[in-house]
């Protein structure tokens, strides 16, 4: 077993690609699939944002997707999908009706309109059109790229003690078995070290100056629009995709789809709240000979979502007023609460 340079593009087939926007910190983040991979998703959150999602249903008939889209900019920037499938349509990619090929291409997208104090300044159609055309199997980059650009977690105390967050990925390789994961993390809670419990980057101390811990501050106080401790809902979001070079199902891949959100709760606290839009794409490239046993798969990718997320907040440049590990080395504020 060996943790694999790359990130995603780990996975032979796979392709990702980035644009940033420039009047603000936002983007979006295109993932190619060649001729096309088996999909499916689990949307776990309950203010998702999405596009083609019910397509992946297993019990529905097209399998194969040909890009997936993750994007800044709430729902407006879901049009960064009709600039990936514009890119893919030029080049005949798609699937096959009886009269053109079309392409097939799921998107999610996450809050930042509150970053950058533009919020007219979304990624658009052109946007993704660009994140597509700079798609490589090259190393992924990761922090402030894409579509976490502008993502921001450990909100609930509201923005004036949040942290900047970004994009992350992961890949391992078991004896040939590549299974991978790449994650925009914009939660409404922590990001927290699954080796250790404890938390790396999320709400901050009233002073600014250390880590609070949403655990021990939702023990402490209830949650009101005007406390101390509060949320906005739908301004909140962590979103991924996993892959793996397996030959599988709809339904398999769907099924790894859902195990893979345990990453998320391992490593995001609180996770799958109503005020989170969390959404996992899985996708199989069938380039591996032999087969693959999706408890492994689904398994592995947990951990791969666990890891994307905990490079997504080290890897985090800071913005003003809004900090990022790096810039925040201050212990968690520690007391009697036993959390575990």
């Amino acid at each position: 077993m060996t943790e694999t340079g790359g990130g995603l593009t780990a996975v032979p087939g796979i392709a990702v690609g980035h644009h940033q926007l420039d009047e603000r910190p936002t983007g979006c983040t295109v993932v190619l699939t060649g001729a096309g991979a088996v999909a499916g998703v689990e949307v776990r959150g309950g203010a998702p944002g999405t596009r083609e999602t019910a397509l992946l249903d297993p019990v529905n008939t097209v399998a194969e997707v040909h890009a997936i889209v993750l994007s800044g900019g709430s729902a407006f920037g879901l049009d960064t999908a009709c600039g990936v499938v514009r890119y893919l349509a030029e080049r005949g990619v798609g699937y096959q009706t009886r009269t053109v090929k079309v392409p097939i291409v799921p998107a999610a997208i996450l809050y930042d309109l509150s970053v950058g104090g533009r919020p007219d300044v979304r990624p658009d159609a052109e946007a993704g059109y660009r994140a597509a055309a700079a798609a490589s199997s090259g190393p992924v980059a990761e922090g402030n790229v894409g579509a976490g650009a502008g993502a921001s977690i450990g909100k609930i105390a509201g923005m004036e003690r949040a942290m900047k967050s970004g994009l992350g990925t992961a890949a391992i390789d078991v004896d040939g078995l590549i299974v991978a994961a790449l994650v925009a993390v914009n939660s409404v809670g922590d990001t927290i070290d699954p080796s250790t419990g404890e938390v790396i980057a999320g709400v901050r101390t009233a002073d600014g100056s250390g880590l609070a811990d949403a655990r021990r501050l939702l023990r402490r106080e209830r949650v009101s629009p005007r406390g101390p401790i509060r949320a906005a809902a739908g301004e909140n979001t962590t979103l991924g995709i996993v892959a793996t070079n397996a030959r599988m199902t709809k339904a398999e891949i769907t099924k790894v789809a859902r195990v893979a959100h345990n990453g998320i709760a391992r490593a995001v606290s609180p996770a799958h709240t109503l005020y989170d839009g969390d959404a996992l794409f899985a996708l199989a490239t069938g380039t591996l000979d032999g087969p693959a046993e999706p408890f492994q798969i689904g398994a592995l990718a947990a951990e791969m979502v666990a890891d994307a997320i905990v490079r997504a907040a080290l890897a985090a440049t800071g913005l003003p007023g809004l900090p990022a590990a790096a810039d925040l080395r201050a212990p968690v504020a520690r007391d009697s609460v036993n959390i575990r």
